[in-house]
């Protein structure tokens, strides 16, 4: 929980302070006024990250730092950006009075993000589907975040040596193949892990919310068996070499696979109805609030942005109801719409 949050020259902020309720903040204003700025400050002190930007990206255009301020019931904690060189920033976290290079995963804040993008999570790219798990088991398993950091370095300068195609390809390439099925095969275990979880409980939630008893499953579509995945992947790297010389890139390991969920065993992707894919995806971001807590064994901070507007009565009815019990961060540009929902809540006006 956060009690108080400061901004200077961060984003559209040059100096700014808010109170904070410990159950539900609708941030109020017109388009461009700041409110998902606003969230994503919160966002960056609890992971110590945007979403959406990198670091430069954070400090206010002009200026040469940025810093946020918050008050927590465990302490103060603080980020700063600082210019070193041109597009380059040093970033560091302040912690109960300890200077941090980095956020371990003990250190972050659990929290939960849920904007307009994700409604696309059935419908979109598999990437949605991936980044989805991915982050809730980077916030749920220690080292899950480096090893997703090492897994795309070394895809990276794989493919880099695949466009750039030297003498000796090959025996460059084997050191990487190696490292690589290693990463891979811990991502995808650790997917898999994860979406069994899911399936413990997601026909309840969504029973709860569509009041119609389905039976939904998620599976891990894995181009290789899970049991052998780091040996079958290392093979593949080495026999379709050539496939992967003449594409430019790899096309083999977890960053090609899927997250698939289907209704009473028809693939959701292709059949639900817009109504069942928004309480899919709604369920998915309700159970991924709860499995936080479980896994983390504390509240976690809930970023709605903007996705009230997006759902109908019945889901908002439901998501209200779900998440009552978190500190919970709304943005919307109409107050009535939002505050209808709940019995008390603190408003934070943005002007325009």
């Amino acid at each position: 929980m956060i009690t108080d949050l400061r901004l200077q020259n961060f984003r559209s902020y040059n100096d700014a302070s808010f109170e904070l309720s410990s159950g539900v903040n609708i941030i109020v204003g017109p388009n461009a006024s700041g409110k998902t700025n606003l969230l994503e400050a919160v966002l960056v002190l609890a992971r110590g990250g945007s979403y959406r930007a990198s670091d430069s990206e954070l400090v206010q255009f002009n200026a040469s730092w940025s810093r946020l301020d918050a008050d927590t019931p465990h302490g103060k904690r603080t980020v700063k950006l600082e210019q070193m060189a041109h597009d380059k920033y040093l970033k560091s976290f302040e912690i109960d009075g300890q200077t941090l290079s980095r956020l371990t995963s003990a250190r972050t804040m659990p929290v939960a993000l849920f904007e307009p993008n994700h409604l696309l999570l059935l419908s979109g790219s598999p990437e949605l589907r991936r980044t989805f798990i991915d982050d809730l088991i980077e916030q749920t398993i220690p080292g899950y975040g480096a090893t997703r950091r090492h897994f795309k370095r070394v895809l990276a300068q794989r493919n880099a040596l695949l466009k750039k195609q030297p003498r000796n390809l090959a025996e460059q390439l084997f050191v990487w193949n190696i490292r690589l099925s290693e990463l891979g095969g811990k991502i995808a275990s650790e997917r898999q892990k994860l979406t069994e979880r899911f399936n413990e409980r997601i026909d309840e939630l969504y029973a709860g919310i569509s009041n119609q008893k389905n039976r939904i499953e998620l599976g891990y579509s894995a181009q290789f068996p899970l049991h052998s995945y780091e040996t079958a992947l290392l093979s593949k790297l080495e026999t379709g070499l050539e496939h992967d010389i003449a594409r430019g890139f790899t096309a083999y390991g977890p960053h090609r696979d899927d997250l698939l969920v289907t209704i009473d065993g028809h693939p959701a992707q292709n059949t639900a109805s817009r109504g069942e894919a928004r309480t899919l995806v709604l369920a998915l971001k309700i159970l991924e609030l709860y499995l936080l807590e479980d896994m983390r064994g504390q509240k976690p901070l809930l970023l709605l942005d903007d996705v009230f507007s997006e759902l109908d009565g019945k889901r908002r009815q439901a998501l209200t109801h779900f998440v009552a019990d978190y500190q919970t961060f709304i943005t919307t540009t109409d107050a009535d719409l939002v505050v209808q929902h709940f019995t008390s809540s603190n408003i934070i006006p943005l002007g325009s």
